[in-house]
């Protein structure tokens, strides 16, 4: 029996928030959200996640930052955790900026649900 895979959205945007949630639910994730990446640093301190979904543009702390903060993080496993960035401004950087800050792939707002959905299950699969 496999257990539930454990999403955590970073994302300010409620509207987008509630959207990725209630698609993400529907697949049998469990999903946590929060509004930007210094609470993401500090759930990651608690609890362990499957995947991370960073909004690029977030308060206080930006999911750039974010992923590269995820990856110094002193637990291997924990830093090792699937980082996906969901960004509506994908032209101020390159696929190369996102690979050096830490993320494992990259989705563009408008979000398409059906490749969030494809995407998630592609890194929690493994």
């Amino acid at each position: 029996m496999s257990y539930t895979k454990r999403v955590l959205i970073a994302e300010d945007s409620s509207v987008i928030q509630n959207l990725a949630r209630k698609i993400l639910e529907f697949q049998n994730y469990e999903i946590t959200a929060v509004k930007n990446g210094e609470q993401v640093l500090q759930l990651l301190e608690k609890e362990n996640f499957d995947i991370i979904l960073l909004d690029i543009n977030m308060p206080v702390m930006d999911g750039m930052e974010c992923a590269r903060a995820v990856r110094a993080l002193g637990d291997p496993q924990k830093a090792q955790t699937p980082i996906v960035a969901i960004t509506g401004n994908a032209k101020n950087y390159s696929d190369e900026d996102f690979k050096e800050a830490g993320f494992n792939d990259a989705l563009m707002k408008p979000l398409n649900f059906d490749r969030l959905v494809e995407v998630v299950a592609h890194h929690t699969d493994k």
